[in-house]
């Protein structure tokens, strides 16, 4: 039997697992001095105990071990990252080379203004140009992630409504919005009615005149929505809403859909977030670092989150004497490298490049929607923008879910869509391929799915299966879910 096989093909043990008594993974010469017991140098509360069971492995070995579980990860630079919803963009080399200068990545948060004029000047464009490029009056950079960013537009919401002397009762949520909306507003004290879609996939008209009352504080539209359809009755939608006193939110997650092609200003939107790191491509993944800046109407202006950026003549400054304000949203001034990051992008870009991104990244979804039409349920034939979502409604009949699907994919080499979102959406397959993505590569993805959907009319247990060839294969997620196991225990 031939038993050769490569080291990235090995299991990789634990740390803990690879650890020998007296390992060590640094050597330092021999004493030229008398040795000095520690607590006569240091504070004894300073001092660590050793720590029980702590590894012991040598230098070549840790370095050999981070390597080696490199290998196994996907990435945005290995290849396509179809997540709908995500805006999984490739980034550009040159803005993190920008963002690992010195004097950028270096300078510390608590350092004064005067000495930090450079810093607050590219926040300071930054806000600028969003503004432009939304159609708002005000911006704040703070939120560090597009969660944060709702959060930030529905407190500023209520503040708006309280110096009216009455803060409303209730948030109105599409079924077609993105999962975190009804967090932020319960978490605002607002109870959450939800609207539900009409036959487009679009915001039931009918249900939101019967729903919004003068005890309604605003609507919580996702634009493009989670289907990646546009709201083509928006100038309506925010005539209702605003007719009963109430404020148009939007969730721009989706906003590289619109870049260049439209602004939410000029939608009747009175607040919105935008997330620097999709739609400007800064690193996103692996739970961070996110930045998620608030863009406001001039009604709104009084309550942006201290501090905020202004300029004086030619210098800059954090003015935090705003009375109305909603107060901090986050420590110092959220994620300064994603601000460093998206303003190079908008800069190297320019308005033109802007708006080839929105018309690729469109141009892309609608290529994978019209090839795979054959082989997956499209279940709303209203034009998709920058992404598409399909069903596994046909192939279902022969037992292969959405989940199968995915799991395929992995086999063939791809990193899964997202899956079983939108929830209105049964067996959801949700794509976004965004402009990064040439034809070849969707070329590629789209032979994936045709031959995952031939399989599964052939041979589904290939599929259910799968996968196969990866590092794992398939977990039981239910159990992984319900019973996790969270920390390493030693075999006795």
């Amino acid at each position: 039997m031939n038993r050769t096989t490569t080291i990235t093909n090995l299991n990789e043990p634990l740390l803990f697992e690879q650890s020998a008594s007296g390992k060590s993974a640094y050597s330092l010469p021999r004493l030229d001095v008398d040795e000095m017991p520690l607590d006569e140098i240091l504070d004894s509360s300073l001092i660590r105990n050793d720590i029980c069971g702590f590894p012991e492995i040598s230098e070549v070995e840790v370095i050999r071990h981070y390597v080696r579980l490199s290998t196994w990860n996907y990435h945005v630079d290995m290849g396509l990252y179809p997540l709908g919803s995500c805006t999984m963009k490739y980034n550009p080399k040159l803005n993190e080379r920008v963002a690992r200068m010195p004097g950028l990545a270096s300078v510390h948060p608590m350092i004064d203004c005067s000495l930090a004029q450079g810093n607050l000047k590219i926040m300071y464009v930054l806000q600028e140009l969003l503004k432009e490029i939304t159609g708002m009056d005000g911006v704040t950079l703070q939120p560090a992630a597009g969660s944060q960013g709702e959060l930030t537009g529905i407190l500023m919401v209520r503040a708006y409504h309280v110096a009216r002397g009455n803060p409303r009762k209730y948030v109105l949520i599409p079924d077609s919005a993105h999962g975190t909306n009804p967090a932020s507003a319960t978490i605002s004290g607002y109870e959450v009615k939800a609207i539900p879609s009409d036959g487009t996939g679009q915001v039931d008209l009918s249900q939101l005149k019967e729903k919004m009352t003068e005890e309604v504080a605003c609507l919580m539209l996702t634009n493009p929505n989670t289907l990646g359809i546009f709201e083509s009755r928006i100038g309506e939608i925010a005539g209702i809403v605003h007719e009963a006193g109430g404020l148009m939110y939007m969730d721009g997650a989706n906003f590289n859909a619109l870049l260049g092609q439209t602004r939410p200003g000029d939608m009747g939107i009175d607040v919105l977030h935008l997330n620097l790191h999709k739609t400007f491509s800064t690193p996103h993944g692996g739970g961070g670092p996110g930045s998620g800046p608030v863009a406001c109407r001039t009604p709104l202006v009084p309550y942006l989150p201290i501090p905020v950026i202004e300029k004086d003549g030619d210098s800059y400054r954090l003015d935090l004497d705003r009375q109305d304000s909603i107060g901090r949203l986050h420590a110092f001034f959220g994620n300064f490298g994603m601000v460093v990051r998206a303003l190079a992008y908008i800069l190297s870009c320019g308005p033109d490049g802007l708006k080839e991104i929105s018309d690729t990244a469109v141009l892309n979804a609608n290529y994978i929607r019209q090839r795979l039409l054959d082989y997956y349920e499209l279940p709303y034939s209203t034009p998709s923008l920058h992404e598409v979502v399909f069903s596994d409604k046909r192939q279902e009949r022969q037992g292969v879910k959405t989940l199968d699907i995915a799991k395929r994919l992995i086999d063939l080499g791809f990193h899964p869509p997202t899956v079983y979102f939108p929830l209105i959406v049964h067996g959801a397959l949700m794509i976004e391929p965004t402009e990064s993505a040439s034809k070849g590569e969707l070329d590629q993805f789209i032979d994936a799915m045709i031959q995952i959907h031939n399989e599964a009319m052939t041979e589904p247990q290939k599929i259910t299966g799968a996968p196969v060839s990866s590092k794992v294969t398939r977990l039981d997620e239910t159990r992984a879910a319900r019973t996790p196991v969270l920390r390493w225990v030693p075999r006795s």
